[in-house]
């Protein structure tokens, strides 16, 4: 039995839904094996899984996304770093009900993926998603060494909206040890840079920005493109199209500067966590995630989880809080059956209050079902 499960934000981390899953099955069955592998698809939880597989958890003072210092963690196992953006720059690091779309910036990133370069990575997983920040990748540039320049000959102000008066990027002071490493941009979006389905039109109003806001963000990162242009040469603009560049509020693009490969973030996690030997070892996989929905369907975890063991030839269950696909939806998938907590609990609030307790009762009916 193989537990490869994301979190169900707001209630319950991966290791947690492993746990509860763990219990309950062996409820039923008392002795079963059961191996879990906590997944995430490069968003926040990312850092989280990579510990539970075996990395070590490394904690640096960062600048978070308002430039307040902040504790952020990243995961390292001999010299593979997986580095999660959200740690330093995501939207759990603003004050609570507090956005800013044209203020937060990615410096901390750039911060955490430098002391993954000093801890001495050669391969740096960098996992993508969850941010407060639609800047393009500029603060995390910066901190890794690039100036951006307005007319002034002073740096430009920090987050997306400072870009609007650049004048002139210099990368030539990038820390050198980036050329010499392998760097994996992991994310389960692929949208471009700009336009319609670019950073600041799709995800900047999750981050408060408003239709005036997007605009700006958007015309700020197109012009951020054009003096890239300047500075590097036509790749700017072909990475600015690029999928994967508006991802996190464009640091995907940022990434793809520093010569960053694009994998969707499940499949890049999947390898790093070990989960094809676990996945050899298993006849049934439980994975899941808060909610299964449309988004699930487009590189979310479970998606990833089960597409890889369908190859495989194993029958796929899944838990979530919320069930929102159809039975045809879930088949294509490879998921057999999808078990929510609304099953269980009819009550939404209760499922959210009390998920745990709630989930290891789904598990008993799991077991039931497929082991009894």
């Amino acid at each position: 039995m193989l537990i490869a499960a994301d979190k169900f934000k707001g209630s319950l981390t991966a290791v947690q839904v492993a746990e509860r899953v763990t219990a309950g099955l062996r409820r039923v069955v008392p002795d079963l094996p059961v191996e879990a592998l906590p997944v995430a698809d490069g968003g926040d939880g990312t850092v989280d899984a990579a510990v539970a597989a075996g990395f070590e958890r490394r904690e640096v003072r960062v600048a978070g996304p308002l430039g307040q210092e902040v504790t952020a963690a990243f995961a390292l196992r001999g010299d593979t770093a997986v580095v999660e953006m959200a740690e330093a720059s995501g939207l759990q690091r603003l004050p609570a009900g507090v956005f800013a779309p044209l203020t937060a910036s990615t410096y901390g990133s750039g911060e955490l993926l430098r002391a993954a370069l000093d801890a001495g990575a050669r391969t740096i997983v960098f996992g993508v998603g969850g941010s407060a920040t639609t800047d393009g990748g500029a603060g995390m540039l910066a901190a890794l060494g690039a100036r951006f320049l307005g007319e002034d000959g002073e740096p430009v102000a920090p987050g997306g909206g400072g870009l609007a008066d650049l004048a002139r990027a210099d990368l030539s002071g990038l820390d050198p040890r980036l050329s010499s490493v392998e760097l994996v941009l992991a994310s389960d979006v692929d949208n471009p840079l700009t336009g319609p389905k670019g950073a600041p039109a799709v995800y900047g109003p999750q981050k408060g920005a408003s239709p005036d806001d997007v605009a700006a963000l958007d015309a700020a990162l197109g012009h951020f493109a054009k003096v890239l242009e300047a500075a590097v040469g036509p790749r700017a603009a072909e990475y600015a199209a690029a999928p994967g560049a508006g991802a996190a509020g464009g640091i995907g693009y940022g990434a793809l500067l520093l010569g960053a490969r694009f994998r969707p973030g499940i499949e890049v996690m999947l390898d790093v966590l070990g989960f094809a030997p676990a996945l050899a070892r298993a006849s049934l996989v439980i994975t899941g995630e808060g909610s299964l929905d449309e988004q699930t369907l487009h590189g979310k975890a479970p998606a990833g989880v089960a597409a890889a063991a369908r190859a495989a030839g194993k029958e796929v269950v899944a838990v979530c809080g919320r069930l929102a696909l159809p039975e045809e939806a879930l088949e294509r998938a490879g998921i057999g059956q999808a078990y929510p907590l609304t099953s269980v609990e009819p009550d939404v609030a209760r499922c959210i209050a009390e998920a745990g307790p709630i989930l290891a009762d789904v598990a008993e009916r799991i077991a039931a079902d497929w082991l009894v």
